[in-house]
């Protein structure tokens, strides 16, 4: 049996070579390929962000101490990953424009989210779980009467 098949306290290996270290920020695709839990957060927020009827991420009362804080983490700013060997939940906290469908816009997030990080990093995506954080309203302009 190799080193890398064995079970050691530092990390757990699977079966098809996938493993997860304790810390719980990166998986190991192939023998000398890890992926950050930061970059399939960023792939899963880019894809969000691109979908018709999204206005923006947020995490709520965390986000913002993040910012607070300091912390730079604008692309996967309302995305929580889980990972569990090759397999991924995505968690994802957005805001949606005024007058959009939610079930359609969620339907959309997901399958993007979806396709994009499998295609992206090989792994499987077990679910994509939307929650709606709030509404934003677009800014109605106002004319003036010389402009009519």
């Amino acid at each position: 049996m190799s080193e890398k098949t064995k079970k050691n306290i530092d990390e757990v290996v699977i079966e098809n070579g996938a493993k997860i270290e304790n810390e719980g920020m990166n998986v190991e695709i192939a023998n000398n390929l890890t992926i950050s839990e930061d970059v399939i957060g960023i792939i899963a927020g880019i894809a969000a962000a691109e979908v018709e009827g999204v206005s923006g991420m947020t995490l709520g009362l965390v986000d913002g101490i993040n910012q607070i804080l300091g912390s730079n983490k604008k692309y996967s700013k309302g995305v929580k990953i889980e990972l569990n060997g090759n397999n991924v939940v995505i968690d994802l906290f957005v805001i949606v424009r005024y007058g959009v469908r939610i079930p359609d816009v969620a339907f959309s997030i997901q399958n993007s989210v979806k396709t994009q990080v499998e295609t992206m990093t090989g792994l499987n995506v077990e679910s994509v779980n939307i929650n709606v954080q709030g509404v934003t309203f677009d800014k109605v302009v106002k004319k003036n009467e010389d402009e009519e």
